[in-house]
């Protein structure tokens, strides 16, 4: 009988996979394909994940400027990084020890949403302008709106940031002034010193910061996978309880890469041969698919991912049907580390702003994962196809289109991973506890 494709791999991740082929064909005969993967996969340990290059295990001390953490993140070619508590005492549990994860795509979030709060003249009774007036006055920052008798008046938006930063923003009322006014405050706040000297732990609760849920290498393959699909992990550290210190990282992209190394083999081709419509994907329906104009400022775009809590947005043509591109939150980072390249970004549509940074990457060899050719498939597609698709060009998610090339859907990384796996009545009993609920304000 000739061997399986997958079983001339030699990876780690190809290893583990004929870890779970041993115990696949050993299962209960009466068992469902389904109750087969969720007892193969409860029945290995964390602990043999392989372990993330070194490269990706990085801490940020909470005393951290937003200012240094994106250049931590930047430098290791990391989109989030666990944040250690400076002020924990040396004997602290692992638990006390970690605040929380900071993702990019969070700071940028937050950067935003300050940017917002004067752009917009929210009411000073709203939450949000009490928290960012709340951390302008810890910071030694004044954010003043001027008023006339009817309101808000757009044209006299003054920003001080230590009686420093002074700027004067102007509107006529359309979508690209509105667009203009957010960029020049958000440049305001990129190179003012509220950006500068406000510190990771002082957005520890506010938007897409995660709560620190960790694993221990104890834990099974089961509940990482539940972890990283159903509750909406983008990462889970790995923690070594002997030395209370991170041991691991698993993100989505590293459970996509071992199915991806799995092909072949038995128990992953029973599941990875059904075809998307088969499995209920996609899961968004067609009307509900979230999506940015070619010709929009791309300030609207990341605007529009934060305040839908999206990571990435599929860049349609005039018809608003057919993606002519894609873009991340995670592309803000542009912005935030490269400016001259988008010196008129406070205009710049969508469709230059991804032609720009794309010319940029060529030109510079720089590997990115976020900014290329929109990557499609068809609903009649193997969840195979797809987990090979995502793997190879090193993306988040993978847009779904009909017969003419018109949008019909998106497929997340941990769409494919909650097709992989169920969670069975009570499985986490007490799990939670100490980590939920979130910190006070937490939009997770």
């Amino acid at each position: 009988m000739d061997s399986p494709p997958g079983s001339a791999k030699s990876s780690p991740e190809a290893e583990l996979g004929h870890r779970l082929e041993d115990l696949w064909d050993i299962q209960e005969p009466q068992l469902s394909p389904t109750e087969k993967l969720n007892s193969c996969f409860e029945s290995i340990l964390v602990a043999a994940f392989p372990p993330a290059p070194s490269s990706e295990v990085v801490e940020i001390p909470s005393d951290s400027t937003l200012a240094n953490a994106i250049e931590i993140l930047s430098k290791h070619k990391i989109v989030s990084a666990p944040v250690r508590d400076v002020e924990a005492p040396e004997n602290a549990s692992w638990i006390d020890r970690y605040i929380g994860i900071v993702e990019f795509a969070g700071i940028a979030v937050w950067i935003l949403h300050q940017s917002e709060v004067v752009a917009n003249g929210m009411k000073a009774s709203s939450a949000a302008t009490r928290d960012a007036n709340k951390l302008a006055a810890k910071l030694g920052t004044v954010v003043t709106l001027e008023r006339t008798t009817s309101g808000l008046d757009s044209s006299a938006i003054t920003v001080e940031a230590n009686g420093e930063i002074k700027d004067k923003v102007h509107s006529t009322g359309s979508g690209a002034a509105e667009a203009t006014i957010a960029g020049n405050i958000f440049e305001v706040f990129t190179s003012s010193d509220l950006y500068k000297i406000t510190k990771v732990s002082d957005i520890s609760g506010s938007f897409r910061w995660a709560p620190f849920l960790a694993l221990q290498k104890s834990d099974s393959f089961l509940t990482m996978l539940l972890l990283l699909s159903k509750y909406k992990m983008k990462s889970l550290p790995v923690v070594d309880l002997g030395e209370e210190k991170i041991d691991n990282i698993i993100t989505q992209s590293a459970i996509i890469h071992m199915l991806a190394e799995c092909v072949g083999l038995h128990w992953f081709e029973n599941w990875g041969t059904k075809k998307l419509f088969e499995l209920g994907l996609p899961i968004m329906m067609p009307k509900k698919l979230i999506k940015v104009r070619e010709d929009e400022p791309v300030l609207n775009a990341f605007q529009l991912m934060s305040n839908k809590g999206v990571g990435g947005l599929p860049v349609v043509d005039g018809s608003g049907r057919k993606a002519i591109g894609t873009i991340s939150i995670r592309d803000i980072h542009y912005l935030l580390t490269q400016p001259a390249l988008c010196d008129k970004y406070r205009s710049i549509t969508t469709k230059d702003f991804i032609i720009k940074i794309n010319a940029y990457v060529e030109e510079q060899q720089v590997v990115s994962s976020t900014m290329k050719n929109v990557v499609t498939c068809k609903r009649y597609d193997t969840v195979k196809d797809i987990i090979l698709s995502l793997d190879m060009e090193k993306i988040q998610r993978i847009y779904v289109v009909d017969q003419n090339e018109n949008l019909e859907g998106v497929i997340t990384l941990r769409d494919i991973i909650s097709r992989l796996v169920h969670e069975p009545h009570g499985y986490f009993g007490d799990f939670f506890d100490g980590v939920v609920p979130l910190p006070q304000g937490s939009r997770v």
